[in-house]
């Protein structure tokens, strides 16, 4: 009995250590204020090197907030965009960079920020039947990107990201004409049929819809 009462006390005074420590670590982190640019910035790459985005989003805020014009901003936010690209977290890259584009539109590398934006649409793509507007806005972007960028050295990547937009655009005709055929719906069929020749795709060429097959430049 004496040995089971000795065992609560040290689990007791186990638990207490544990509860003590992680109250004391969060009272830290919240009391954590009023830091030089480049600590929020070192701490940021730290929580970076250690996968932990969503503290290092939180940094990140900490930085934004009390050194709004630090030129460390811009180069945060790119590293902040890479990291969620590398984990496939393309809303959250998207988000910083049209931070970027907003408050540094006139920054010498724009047309670099602009080709990630084009990438992250691109890799987002996760099922081309559930992303017809995103494949058209991307499209888009990529015609302004071309208009106002046209000496950028991004450009042979943004032509080959436009290319295989095109071949998914018109895979996703193909598969939208025989979806109609199948319910008996000639016309609306021969209207996307329509739309893939007017293209310059090689319908012989389409593979059917398949995410891999025009993601594989990046994967």
């Amino acid at each position: 009995m004496f040995k089971n009462k000795k065992l609560k006390l040290i689990a007791l005074a186990t638990v207490s250590l544990f509860l003590f420590s992680a109250c004391s670590s969060k009272d830290a982190k919240v009391q954590e204020y009023n830091k030089p640019a480049l600590y929020w910035y070192q701490k940021m790459m730290d929580e970076i090197s250690m996968a932990d985005l969503e503290a290092a989003d939180d940094t990140y805020i900490s930085l934004e907030s009390e050194h709004r014009n630090s030129p460390l901003i811009p180069t945060a936010i790119l590293i902040l965009v890479n990291a969620h690209m590398d984990e496939e977290e393309y809303e959250l890259a998207n988000f910083y960079l049209d931070e970027y584009i907003k408050r540094f539109a006139l920054a010498k590398d724009i047309d670099y920020v602009r080709y990630l934006k084009i990438k992250a649409n691109f890799l987002g793509l996760n099922y081309a039947l559930r992303d017809q507007q995103l494949i058209e806005d991307t499209i888009a972007q990529i015609a302004d990107f071309k208009n106002k960028y046209s000496n950028s050295a991004y450009m042979p990547l943004v032509d080959t990201i436009n290319a295989r937009l095109y071949m998914a655009k018109a895979s996703m005709d193909i598969e939208i004409a025989n979806l109609y055929r199948k319910k008996g719906k000639e016309k609306a069929a021969e209207i996307y049929e329509a739309r893939v020749k007017q293209s310059w795709v090689d319908p012989s060429e389409i593979v059917p819809v398949d995410v891999p097959f025009y993601r594989e430049i990046f994967e």
